[in-house]
């Protein structure tokens, strides 16, 4: 899921949430801060949660510690928990602003549903996210299937034991590398993306999108087709999937004489829009 996502707000307070394992899980953290307006939410969740163990809270099923962005830029472990658990652990929080709360997270987690059981609502969504950006259409018309084709490979990787964040990670990397000989953040550094948090794809151009897609797509079909188990298998796929977008994107460039390894980047659009909304073209 695109880090836009990864923050919503409540009555004025920021929560930020992280995509994982199918569906969004809120920094415990930021919600307890929201409802109680303690300085010190740290130690109310510390409290919180030796009350709910003795209560019979299984903590270590309900609580998932997910790295999140601090206001320092940086990616830090963070106590996070999916909806169905949020609602428990509000329960236990008396504030006036629970039931609010509740239907705030209600409506966040239906427009996931909404999403799940009608997939073209979720991309509407993205595709209105990416135009208001200024994207192409036929740009984000491939942007949108790579999303498609990545929630294959992740949902196959998933299946097959690898859970963590930092091995998708590592996956994701052996495929960048075959493919286009730099990792994920040497290509960033290639094209002068300089925030950590930015998707690389978002500043693919065509050609690098679709070659993404073919190591992906390939590595989710010898993935399934080896019966891989666990990282190290599913890493070797990653490799030959890589491979074989790698041998593509070689045959492309013998015949044009072109590389399609590109420095281009779509920085340019952020700027475009920010001084459309300036000048009152774009509200």
């Amino acid at each position: 899921m695109e880090q836009k996502d990864a923050l919503v707000v409540f009555e004025g307070k920021k929560i930020r949430r992280t995509w994982h394992n199918g569906e969004w899980w809120f920094s415990v953290i930021d919600i307890v801060e929201a409802l109680t307006g303690s300085e010190r939410p740290r130690k109310y969740w510390s409290d919180l949660k030796t009350k709910l163990i003795d209560e019979g809270f299984e903590l270590s099923d309900k609580i998932g510690q997910l790295k999140l962005q601090s206001p320092d830029g940086k990616f830090y472990g963070t106590d996070c928990a999916k909806t169905e658990s949020m609602f428990r652990i509000i329960q236990s929080i008396p504030s006036k602003r629970a039931e609010p709360f509740k239907l705030w997270l209600a409506k966040v987690g239906y427009e996931r549903v909404q999403e799940i059981e009608n997939p073209e609502l979720g991309q509407d969504r993205i595709k209105e996210y990416y135009e208001l950006k200024g994207y192409p259409k036929d740009w984000i018309e491939k942007r949108i299937r790579g999303i498609a084709v990545r929630q294959d490979l992740t949902d196959e990787w998933n299946a097959r034991g690898v859970e963590k964040q930092s091995d998708f990670a590592i996956l994701t990397n052996e495929i960048t590398k075959a493919t286009f000989g730099k990792t994920v953040q040497e290509y960033k550094q290639f094209k002068g993306i300089p925030k950590p948090n930015q998707n690389l794809r978002d500043h693919m151009t065509n050609w690098e999108l679709i070659l993404t897609m073919v190591g992906e797509k390939a590595t989710t079909d010898i993935t399934v087709s080896k019966n891989a188990e666990g990282f190290s298998e599913c890493s070797d796929c990653a490799v030959k999937g890589g491979t074989i977008a790698k041998n593509t994107r070689k045959d492309i460039e013998s015949q044009t004489g072109k590389s399609i390894i590109s420095d281009e980047n779509y920085l340019h659009l952020s700027e475009k829009r920010k001084n459309l909304i300036k000048d009152g073209s774009l509200d």
